[in-house]
C-alpha cells in the first residue's frame, strides 16, 4: 500500500483548540481506516512542524480525499509527499534501465 509522509502546521483555529489534538487524532486514525488505510506513525515535534504523520492509503485519490476532509476542518494544514521503501525505490531504479 502506497506511503504518505505529511508534515503538518496548526492553523490559528488548531491551536487555540490544543487540548484536543489527541482527539482529532484518533478521528483522523478512524476516517484513514473507514478508507481502508492505517496511520503507521503521527508524532508531535517542535520546530518548524508541529506533527508529522506516516500514512498509507490504498492510493493517491484516497489519501487526497483524507486530507482535504481533514484540512477542511480548519485545525491543520498539510504538506504531503509521497514515500518509497527501499525495495519501491529498487524497483523504480530498474525500470529507468
Amino acid at each position: 500500500m502506497p506511503t504518505y509522509v505529511s508534515l503538518i502546521h496548526w492553523t490559528e483555529q488548531g491551536i487555540k483548540n490544543y487540548k484536543d489534538t489527541n482527539m482529532r487524532l484518533e478521528d483522523f486514525t478512524k476516517l484513514t481506516e473507514s478508507k481502508g488505510g492505517k496511520v503507521r506513525e503521527a508524532l508531535y515535534t517542535v520546530g518548524e512542524y508541529d506533527i508529522v504523520t506516516v500514512t498509507e492509503f490504498p492510493d493517491d485519490e484516497t489519501a487526497t480525499t483524507a486530507l482535504l476532509q481533514v484540512g477542511s476542518l480548519g485545525n491543520i494544514r498539510t504538506n504531503t509527499m509521497r514515500a518509497f521503501t527501499a525495495d519501491e525505490m529498487g524497483g523504480i531504479i530498474s525500470r529507468t534501465g
